[in-house]
């Protein structure tokens, strides 16, 4: 965990090679003069313009969540299937998780889970299956999540969890899937 000011998505021609990377995003930050210490980012071989946001905001927290997808690698966790080495060239499902509100350690990784329970089931109701096996796919084969929480004092309730019995868990997978959905819809996939 790591204080930041930014998160990014950055978009990669669906035949990047991915040799180094954290190199490729250190060199865009650098270019863009982010701080690198103080930004995040993420790699996707979707369209920026497919991405889709949705967000909601009560007493206890506002929560923003953007998400690209593309699903032509989607794939099953928990089954065997065919794995690569560490250089492996990927496609993703990129969810990035802004929480303006305050959480604890153990609830934003909470939060993660949530989000990627939320992922599968968006994928399993549009009938994505994992082209290997014809099971329903719960991702991609590289999927990446971000969460970024503002620790505003403003909002007095200290999150201690976000599984989808508590009020932000509930929001956040509500909102992962529908910018699962949205994301999808945008990049061609229907159900």
């Amino acid at each position: 965990m790591v204080r930041l000011q930014r998160m990014v998505n950055i978009y990669v021609d669906r035949f990047y090679r991915c040799d180094d990377p954290e190199r490729d995003i250190r060199d865009l930050l650098q270019r863009w003069e982010y701080p690198l210490e103080q930004t995040a980012g993420l790699l996707t071989a979707v369209r920026l313009e497919h991405a889709a946001v949705a967000e909601e905001q009560d007493d206890e927290a506002s929560v923003f969540i953007c998400a690209t997808a593309g699903v032509s690698n989607g794939a099953r966790a928990g089954t065997a299937r065919t794995t690569f080495p560490a250089d492996y060239v990927p496609g993703t499902i990129n969810l990035m998780i802004a929480v303006d509100g305050r959480m604890t350690p153990a609830a934003m990784v909470n939060a993660i889970i949530t989000a990627t329970e939320a992922k599968a089931a968006a994928l399993a109701d549009l009938g994505v299956v994992d082209a290997e096996n014809g099971l329903p796919a719960t991702g991609t084969t590289t999927d990446a999540v971000m969460i970024g929480v503002s620790q505003n004092p403003a909002y007095g309730l200290l999150h201690p969890y976000a599984g989808t019995a508590t009020h932000i868990g509930g929001r956040i997978g509500r909102l992962v899937y529908s910018a699962v959905q949205e994301a999808l819809a945008a990049a061609g996939v229907r159900r």
